[in-house]
């Protein structure tokens, strides 16, 4: 799925044509207090709720009132009008001028995911400067499952994206996780190492056991990367899973890797998994180890593996 990075919603020129009059809308804390109140019910009684451009206009500013459960209710009610809302929310989160409004629009459109506001949560994601506004709107995108994966690797791969931005957008993929699994298997032979880190994270960080084929031969590949930081994931990811007979033979050749954060990370990865069987390599090891850090991890999995 190709994805437009700037906002191009013919359903929003629709909806600035129809509601160009409610624009400005400003609601006063009784006024909210009362709509929100008939929402409420509404919600409860399971009745429909409108959704026509003034009573839209309304419920978004709705959003920036200082109460929390009252935002809470106007986002619910808007959740419940679905699609039809999301070009208002869409505006609202791209060019309110109250912070509060663009972080509840944010949120408010994860519960619709209508992934035809994939450009604009993008557009959000990486023009504004709060970062609960990002983090909701990565959260937003994520919710939209396999067509999230695309948008979320051309994050990670753009050297224009801040440290945050790439945080939040390998956070998301473990979120999209196993219900992307071909387009994350495909993403693991990228060019692009973050992009091959990111998507074996997201795919690894799923699995609890080495049972599935692909899955096991994906992690001999990053155990094999090129890269030392994802041959140190790899080795990391492999501690974690409840599976010694197969990760342990699997790490134990990594103890000699030429990365010292590789050497350290499988070494304390033996010793969660309790890999009584490479207590002998850990020893080896410990005999030409030239790192005092890594040494002493070797020193430390080896006496918690003798007890063990």
């Amino acid at each position: 799925m190709q994805v437009t990075t700037e906002p191009t919603l013919n359903s929003r020129q629709e909806w600035n044509t129809q509601s160009e009059s409610n624009e400005h809308i400003q609601l006063s804390e009784a006024e909210a207090s009362d709509l929100a109140l008939h929402l409420k019910e509404k919600l409860k009684l399971g009745e429909t709720i409108e959704s026509d451009p003034d009573s839209i206009s309304k419920m978004v500013a709705g959003l920036g009132d200082r109460r929390g459960l009252l935002r809470r209710s106007f986002s619910e009610s808007l959740g419940s009008v679905g699609k039809v809302a999301t070009p208002a929310l869409c505006k609202a989160m791209l060019t309110s001028d109250q912070v509060t409004v663009r972080r509840a629009a944010a949120k408010t459109l994860t519960l619709i995911g209508d992934t035809d506001s994939l450009p604009d949560l993008l557009s959000a994601f990486r023009s504004d400067k709060d970062s609960v506004v990002q983090g909701s709107a990565m959260g937003a995108i994520a919710a939209m499952g396999e067509q999230a994966v695309e948008p979320i690797l051309g994050i990670i791969e753009n050297p224009q994206s801040t440290e945050m931005q790439i945080g939040l957008a390998n956070w998301a993929l473990t979120i999209v996780g196993d219900r992307a699994p071909q387009a994350l298997h495909k993403a693991t032979a990228s060019e692009n190492a973050n992009v091959r880190k990111a998507s074996i994270f997201a795919l690894v960080s799923n699995i609890q056991t080495l049972d599935i084929e692909a899955d096991k031969n994906l992690l001999v590949n990053a155990l094999l990367d090129p890269y030392a930081e994802i041959r140190a994931e790899a080795v990391t990811l492999l501690g974690k899973l409840d599976d010694t007979e197969t990760a342990g033979p699997l790490l134990v050749p990594l103890l000699s890797d030429a990365d010292i954060w590789v050497r350290k990370n499988c070494a304390l990865s033996l010793m969660k998994l309790r890999a009584k069987s490479s207590i002998e390599a850990l020893q080896e090891r410990a005999k030409v180890e030239d790192d005092e850090v890594v040494l002493n991890v070797i020193k430390l999995a080896i006496a918690q593996l003798h007890k063990a």
